[in-house]
């Protein structure tokens, strides 16, 4: 008997303006399947999922839902034909409860209390038929990143989804936390449901689906079965040619600290203590990884680097002179004159202003420069020049810097920050999660610019959540652990396994020596 596939769309188009973002896109996902989609950024990835959740209409083409024939206006319409979408970015009301989140908006006709009794009879069932384990009464605020993931899994079965849309699941996760995800994508599997796992890390793709599409310049390249293909095959149909570092590690010496933090500690936005007595030293042509479970003062060690939060004990210094103690606070602006780039680990947040364009983001931070700026009035054409060069110099895409930041995906608005931030060649550049939602070409990119940084004689503080990335660029990694230092590990001895262990809160000394062995290399 032939099964339907859980999607199928045919010819499907979509353009914005004069840009094509989808040209002809057919696309078969089958029945309990997981199916993988892959492409770079601006490749049309993002167009066609919010097509399939009802975001955008297609200007031509069809969509078929189990069989049917439909047209999606709204999100509510593709819940309702059982297509539910995860953001990467979840949309949880964090002061809300679990349940509260669950139910919100689907609560019902009758009184709230006897929703939220047959909510509670309902969810008991979904959890024993899927094993989650989720504390139903706790705020959202206080759950960790991977329990907020399945609140947003749990909350699209409660409504009825049958096929699930991951948009980059991983980006966010611990690699524990991503093996989690990885059972239960293969439990959901198992129990009939469909699943798009759209992700830009190609090992993710080999090892949790069955079939992969391959989206590049707005067009299916490739269709295949997993088991049939490679990651080299995927990254080169991806981007259209093969794939290689460039740039290699040249040795380096290091010499006095360029960046030394001395017994900090700083307190979070509510009070608490979210650095315990750190330090460490960051020499020039070095590469300081820093990894740790999200929530364990890596947010808050990059704001007390680059002057966006004041320390509570302990103290900071660049090249000797002190930055930031109890006594000094030196403001963003001054850290970048003095040679301090930063790579925002939250693009939206501090990195880009989402409704200025992508031109005014090309300055941003810089604006106030000679170069950009002279007795108040803006240079347009260096203005101009600076935005192209970057567009260029990155392969931000599409090529159009007159258009709102927010009008790019993720990816390329990550390329225009990098662009932006190492065009000013900084002694010192402080980053965090450099290629979050960022395509394999464009890893590579920035990871072999930041080789090359680092073999100038800079000296680079990375923030990654991403461990593969950490042991591909960094001379020494770094790990947190509640507000603490763990220990620091040289490269050559580093391992996914002791750098997991230090992540949950193994002392260093335990597994490869001292927490500070390597600072004088």
């Amino acid at each position: 008997m032939h099964v339907a596939p859980a999607i199928e769309t045919r010819d499907l188009c979509k353009r914005f303006g004069d840009v094509k973002a989808n040209d002809n896109v057919s696309l078969v996902v089958d029945q309990g399947s997981v199916h993988g989609i892959v492409g770079e950024n601006g490749a049309g990835k993002s167009t066609l999922l919010k097509m399939l959740f009802g975001f955008y209409q297609p200007n031509s083409g069809d969509l078929i839902v189990n069989g049917e024939h439909i047209s999606l206006g709204s999100p509510a319409e593709a819940m309702a034909a059982g297509i539910a979408m995860v953001h990467q970015h979840f949309m949880l009301v964090e002061p809300f409860t679990v349940l509260e989140n669950i139910v919100l908006g689907a609560e019902g006709q009758g009184l709230l209390k006897q929703a939220e009794i047959d909510a509670k009879a309902k969810l008991k069932g979904l959890e024993q038929q899927f094993g989650f384990d989720l504390p139903f009464d706790q705020p959202v605020s206080q759950l960790s990143v991977g329990e907020r993931q399945r609140v947003e899994i749990l909350k699209a079965l409660f409504r009825g989804a049958d096929t699930l849309i991951l948009d980059e699941p991983t980006a966010v996760l611990t690699p524990q936390e991503c093996d989690q995800l990885f059972e239960l994508i293969k439990l959901l599997k198992s129990r009939g449901k469909t699943i798009l796992f759209v992700t830009h890390k190609l090992h993710e793709i080999m090892a949790v689906t069955d079939s992969v599409t391959v989206i590049r310049a707005g067009r299916v390249i490739v269709r295949t079965d997993t088991a049939s293909t490679s990651p080299e095959a995927l990254a080169e149909a991806m981007v259209g040619s093969k794939i290689s570092r460039s740039v290699t590690r040249a040795d380096t010496d290091h010499g006095i600290p360029r960046l030394s933090v001395q017994n900090v500690s700083a307190l979070s936005d509510h009070s608490h203590r979210a650095l315990q007595n750190i330090s460490f030293d960051l020499f020039d042509g070095e590469v300081l990884g820093v990894a740790g479970v999200a929530g364990n003062g890596q947010t808050e060690l990059l704001e007390v680097l680059t002057g966006l939060r004041r320390v509570s004990d302990g103290f900071v210094s660049l090249s000797g002179e002190a930055t930031n103690s109890k006594d000094v606070f030196t403001d963003p602006i001054s850290l970048r004159r003095a040679g301090v780039g930063h790579v925002a680990e939250d693009r939206l947040k501090s990195g880009v202003v989402a409704s200025m364009s992508a031109r005014e983001n090309a300055i941003l931070g810089y604006h106030r420069e000679a170069d950009f700026c002279r007795g108040g009035l803006m240079r347009l054409s260096a203005i101009d020049q600076a935005a192209n060069d970057y567009f260029e110099n990155q392969d931000v895409r599409p090529r159009n810097p007159d258009l709102p930041v927010a009008s790019f995906s993720g990816g390329n608005q990550q390329k225009l920050v990098i662009a932006r931030e190492i065009a000013r060649d900084p002694q010192t550049l402080i980053v965090g999660q450099p290629t979050r939602g960022v395509d394999i070409g464009a890893v590579t990119k920035i990871h072999d610019q930041i080789t090359a940084l680092r073999n100038a004689g800079k000296a680079l503080l990375v923030v990654s959540a991403d461990l593969d990335e950490l042991m591909a660029i960094s001379d020494r990694i770094a790990v947190l652990c509640d507000g603490k230092l763990v220990g620091i590990v040289p490269i050559s001895e580093a391992d996914e396994r002791t750098i997991g262990l230090m992540m949950a809160g193994s002392a260093a000394s335990s597994l490869v020596g001292s927490a500070t062995e390597g600072q004088d290399q």
